[in-house]
């Protein structure tokens, strides 16, 4: 596993945005976050960028929704989504202002 995560921390595609327009994008930090998550560092990967593990819990139960079908599956994850546009719209004022 160890060897997974090397390797694509060490061949991370760069952002678009930051690339060609010198502008961090909303999404920007999400691959960090994710390889020190994987590494088991939840406080760096939260610092990196805070809204992946909510949208992590949004994709397995829109998963678990479509296998299982759940009742009010689709208003839960039409609040998941809202929540997590919520926190990526924060953080990225707060990357701005800071």
């Amino acid at each position: 596993m160890s060897r997974i995560i090397d390797y694509y921390e060490n061949n991370m595609p760069s952002c678009f945005y930051q690339k060609y327009l010198g502008v961090e994008c909303p999404g920007c930090g999400f691959q960090r976050s994710l390889v020190y998550l994987l590494k088991g560092d939840l406080l760096l990967s939260l610092k990196t960028f805070p809204a992946l593990i909510p949208i992590l819990i949004m994709l397995g139960f829109l998963f678990l929704h479509l296998i299982f079908k759940y009742k009010k599956g689709h208003l839960i994850l039409l609040y998941l989504f809202i929540f997590n546009s919520i926190i990526i719209t924060v953080n990225y004022i707060y990357k701005i202002l800071t």
